[in-house]
């Protein structure tokens, strides 16, 4: 037989927003082999493309223009390959015709053997030349892969035949488009889930723990019931796009075993994928799951499924009769393409096996160590270094000026003990994380001047020069300066901080609390500086016979004395007050 005829193969990537395993830039070395887009969703029959060329003979060293032309799409992929060994090596090398919206790819061992997209831009046409090597094979034939959009394409559209003169006949031919993976069709669910049979009958993770998806809109809830050896699984949650559990060995994502309910045309996807590191799932055929049935009513997606409890020719579908930690997530997704979840997914404190006893539980959309970070920054910024400025600026006539300072004793201890926690909670984030944070915004950053301004305040009061020395002023000025810079910034810090992913706490209630606090503290603050204004008026007018202002002064402010305990009094019981209300916000996410 021969040495070969060589197919030129086409494919056509879906690009399209926040990939899963589509690729935008038209980098598709990886399915060089398979032609597959590998989007998770079945191609589509008959073909909607037509591909042609401008000649029907050639020999070593022509060039052919291959052309794919029909309705619009987002990407191509072409390569020549022997028409007798489909699934063999690239053969031949490729000239670009139009080089602004195609490139030059690198498949097997030839170089420039393929040719991809370079954007997402929609086209009708796309044209590049093959130029035929000198062991050219007898037979070319054109093969295309084409998608319009990310869940609507077509593999390996059979095109015509090229020959070398005097080729003998082609005995082997291949013409028709790659066989389709029979899905299960889903059903449409008359009514809604219920939370009936939660910790008696069935497994559930609801999120309020104690909601009820057939009455609730804002209830995110998922089921798991056994029947004999497989499982029955309920998910139900409010979401444009998807929403999403994954069964995971630790509570990190990556190697998880996932499945999603996307909406898609008014429609309902159920298809299982696998989540590699922290990127984007990557979606497997739903040949694993049976009885797939949905629901789409008032902005809530719900989705049911079967699946055995084991499926060992599943290499990555997880074998249920074991313990793991659960994920329950949702976002946004567009023509079956999901995109990251804007919130933290919901999270088992432990894992749970699912097939042992039926437990009712909730989780949390916040990691322990961000929640710790959250409230000791709160303790810190918003109620120590609060207290120990207070007492500093306004409250020194108020206890004796002796040789133990009580009110220099109170701010130096509140002010390490700002820097103490501050210095702890500093450090949860990177634990957490295993390094930097770029998804967190400008509050890493305003964190970091923080903590840098924290640790300074202590280091230069180390160098204070004694109450009457000629440079104590200017110490007193950059001291003062430091520490409102620094809680100025903690302020900003703590407003960005309260909507991070990972911590999240409700909106807008966090964002109108803390400035109610700000408010409550501000108001504080010109409350005792007026107090403190109205005093040394008072003092000038007691002024006579040539009594220094300064004793009147004194004799005023030990009268104001009373009315500053009580201000103080009060708040640090409102001061309390708001930590107490943000500690329990956090503590319920």
């Amino acid at each position: 037989m021969e040495l070969g005829k060589t197919a030129i193969v086409i494919s056509v990537l879906s690009l399209v927003h926040g990939p899963i395993a589509g690729f935008e830039n038209g980098k598709v070395t990886q399915a060089c082999g398979s032609m597959n887009p590998n989007h998770g969703h079945h191609a589509s029959t008959p073909p909607h493309h037509n591909i042609t060329v401008d000649k029907n003979e050639f020999t070593p060293g022509d060039r052919i223009k291959v052309t794919v032309s029909g309705p619009r799409f987002e990407g191509f992929f072409i390569q020549a390959r022997d028409a007798e060994n489909l699934d063999g090596d690239a053969v031949g090398f490729f000239t670009l015709i139009s080089a602004d919206i195609s490139q030059l790819l690198t498949c097997g061992n030839t170089e420039d053997s393929a040719v991809s997209h370079t954007s997402k831009r929609r086209k009708t046409e796309v044209s590049a030349y093959w130029n035929a090597p000198s062991n050219a094979p007898k037979h070319v034939q054109f093969l295309a892969t084409v998608v319009e959009k990310y869940t609507v394409f077509s593999v390996k559209i059979p095109g015509p035949i090229v020959s070398q003169p005097g080729a003998p006949p082609l005995t082997t031919h291949v013409t028709t488009t790659e066989s389709l993976v029979t899905s299960h069709s889903a059903s449409h669910l008359v009514k809604p889930f219920n939370a009936t049979g939660c910790g008696s009958t069935k497994f559930c993770v609801r999120s309020p723990v104690t909601c009820d998806p057939e009455t609730e809109v804002q209830c995110f809830f998922l089921s798991f019931t056994r029947e004999d050896h497989s499982m029955l699984v309920e998910m139900s949650g409010p979401a444009e796009g998807y929403v999403a559990f994954a069964l995971s060995h630790d509570q990190w994502m990556g190697d998880d075993d996932a499945y999603l309910c996307m909406v898609e045309d008014q429609s309902v996807q159920i298809t299982p994928a696998f989540m590699t590191g922290r990127s984007h799932p990557e979606l497997d055929s739903e040949a694993a799951l049976q009885d797939l049935a949905w629901r789409l009513a008032d902005g809530v997606v719900q989705c049911s499924f079967r699946r055995s409890l084991r499926l060992p020719t599943y290499k990555r579908r997880f074998n249920l009769d074991a313990a793991y930690y659960i994920f329950l997530a949702d976002g946004e997704s567009h023509d079956g393409l999901i995109s990251r979840h804007q919130r933290q997914p919901l999270i088992t404190s432990r894992k749970f096996d699912i097939t042992a006893s039926p437990e009712d539980i909730g989780g949390s959309r916040s990691p322990l160590l961000i929640k710790v970070h959250g409230a000791l920054m709160f303790v810190a910024w918003m109620t120590t270094v609060n207290i120990g400025v207070l007492i500093a600026r306004f409250f020194k006539p108020v206890w004796p000026n002796a040789s133990f300072k009580v009110w220099f004793q109170v701010h130096r201890i509140l002010m390490v003990a700002t820097v103490g926690i501050t210095s702890i909670a500093f450090v949860l984030p990177f634990l957490y994380r295993g390094g930097w944070s770029k998804r967190a915004g400008y509050h890493p950053y305003l964190g970091c001047i923080v903590m840098t301004l924290a640790f300074l305040q202590p280091v230069f009061a180390m160098f204070r020069p004694s109450p009457h020395a000629p440079r104590r002023q200017l110490f007193n000025s950059f001291h003062w300066s430091i520490g409102t810079t620094a809680r100025i910034i903690a302020v900003a810090a703590m407003f960005l901080g309260m909507d991070v992913q990972a911590l999240n706490l409700p909106d807008p209630w966090d964002t109108y609390t803390l400035i109610g606090f700000v408010i409550w503290h501000v108001g504080v603050d010109i409350l005792l500086e007026v107090h403190g204004y109205c005093l040394i008026r008072k003092a000038e007018k007691m002024e006579e016979d040539n009594i220094a202002i300064l004793h009147s002064l004194s004799a005023v402010e030990s009268k104001g004395h009373t009315f500053k305990k009580i201000v103080l009094t009060v708040y640090i019981c409102g001061n309390v007050a708001f930590l107490v209300t943000f500690l329990a916000a956090i503590n319920q996410i």
